[in-house]
């Protein structure tokens, strides 16, 4: 996590705008001074995959986007996978840094491999083999003491406690960002950021949403907020904390953004990869023939039904703030319903990132562009432009395969080249922060 492919919603201000269009919402507070501005970004969950188009997303939108630096904004909201890329942010790692670490891949102690995700969880294996001899052993005398009042299956229910209850095993998560977040300007400690983060999970006894990094949450280190926040039940054994366990923030909601609402952030861009398909909306659009979903069979069909489910969520949410928070502006990012190629891939597959990243940075350009005339008045109130030179411009992330490949010495040189533009971005971050300005020759 600027994305394409994804339909703006501003949320905020007075009246919703006709039904044809997305609603652009005013806050009927007069144009706020940029100086006095509060910025937030919530980033929504969304497996994997979801991590990826939000990168994407912000790729076009930090580039198009004058008057904003998304490594300096006030609060970051992140819940899941979104978590990843919040947290990153707010520790000063760029969006094209965050690409070259998940997706470009290379030799650096900061690139991500895909195989921490896909370890089996042995340990939670073991313990629940361990658990089914005395399960096994309850579960007969249960039955032989009252075959008549109960029947088999109903005496051997209990043995479904020993199914594990993740197939993957997600602490390598912790221990990758701990080592990112060691590195210099960079802290794991939700304290000594210079910005506000939240990384939103859900309690597993109570149901209840934790905010970590909100006041009595925020000792928890941030690699471990991250892990828990995108602990998705099936998928990967909750994560204990303090004695409790959490899983995947998105069971309540996907994106949280009234957090940041909390904060007083008086502009939240909302990037949310996840919207249900709309299969007859891509064939008018000349997507080719109309699929039937139930063809797709039960992963299809889940998918859809779990995208409508937290996509009607995020909806009565996105329709409170207008009401709660009259004097903020929230704008939404997020796919069209008839982006194919967004809800045909799987989320959890990681291969696919570099062709989706690319995808959502394409289309957010498309977007922006698109709604210009909807959106820049809303960004202008917070002092924000959108840069039309820049998404006139034919531009893409892929690189082409040029003479990198006939030189090594190339290759070489442009890895130190944008190691380079790393430790610039850097300094100028810390110019900024100290309020130094580098003086012109005379």
């Amino acid at each position: 996590m600027a994305s394409a492919g994804k339909r703006s919603r501003t949320a905020g201000r007075g009246k919703s705008a006709p039904a044809a269009r997305s609603p652009v919402h005013r806050a009927g507070t007069p144009r706020q001074k940029p100086e006095s501005r509060r910025v937030g970004l919530a980033l929504a969950g969304g497996g994997p995959l979801g991590g990826i188009y939000e990168l994407g997303a912000l790729l076009a939108l930090s580039e198009s986007l004058e008057g904003i630096d998304f490594c300096d904004l006030d609060v970051y909201v992140g819940v899941s996978a979104g978590g990843f890329i919040a947290a990153g942010l707010a520790n000063g790692l760029t969006p094209d840094r965050m690409r070259r670490m998940f997706i470009e891949g290379g030799n650096d102690e900061e690139t991500f491999a895909p195989e921490l995700l896909l370890k089996p969880a042995f340990r939670e294996y073991a313990l629940r083999a361990l658990s089914v001899p005395p399960l096994l052993l309850a579960s007969i005398w249960n039955y032989l003491a009252n075959p008549w009042g109960q029947g088999f299956f109903e005496s051997f229910q209990r043995l479904s406690r020993a199914i594990p209850t993740g197939i993957f095993n997600i602490s390598g998560i912790d221990r990758f960002l701990r080592r990112v977040y060691s590195g210099p300007d960079r802290s794991n400690d939700f304290r000594q950021l210079r910005h506000k983060l939240y990384l939103v999970a859900t309690d597993l006894d109570t149901g209840e949403p934790v905010v970590f990094g909100s006041p009595g949450w925020d000792e928890v280190p941030i690699s471990t907020a991250v892990q828990a926040s995108a602990a998705l039940p099936g998928m990967f054994p909750p994560v204990e904390i303090g004695g409790r366990h959490y899983v995947d923030g998105a069971l309540r909601k996907t994106m949280h953004a009234s957090v940041a609402l909390k904060e007083g952030a008086s502009l939240v861009l909302c990037v949310n990869p996840l919207v249900p398909f709309d299969s007859e909306l891509a064939e008018k659009r000349g997507a080719g023939r109309r699929r039937k979903l139930v063809d797709g069979g039960l992963p299809v069909v889940l998918a859809q039904t779990f995208r409508s489910i937290i996509h009607s969520r995020m909806q009565v949410g996105l329709s409170k703030y207008k009401t709660d928070y009259k004097h903020a502006d929230v704008v939404l990012f997020e796919p069209n319903s008839d982006d194919a190629e967004m809800f045909f891939t799987n989320m959890f597959s990681y291969a696919s990132r570099r062709r989706l990243c690319e995808h959502a940075y394409q289309k957010t350009r498309t977007e922006l562009y698109r709604r210009r005339h909807e959106l820049g008045p809303v960004l202008a109130r917070h002092g924000i432009r959108i840069r039309l030179e820049a998404l006139k411009e034919k531009r893409s992330l892929v690189r082409p395969p040029q003479a990198a490949s006939r030189d090594p010495r190339q290759g070489a040189l442009l890895e130190a080249s944008r190691r380079l533009d790393d430790s610039l971005e850097e300094l100028e971050r810390w110019l900024r922060r100290e309020d130094i300005r580098p003086r012109r020759a005379a």
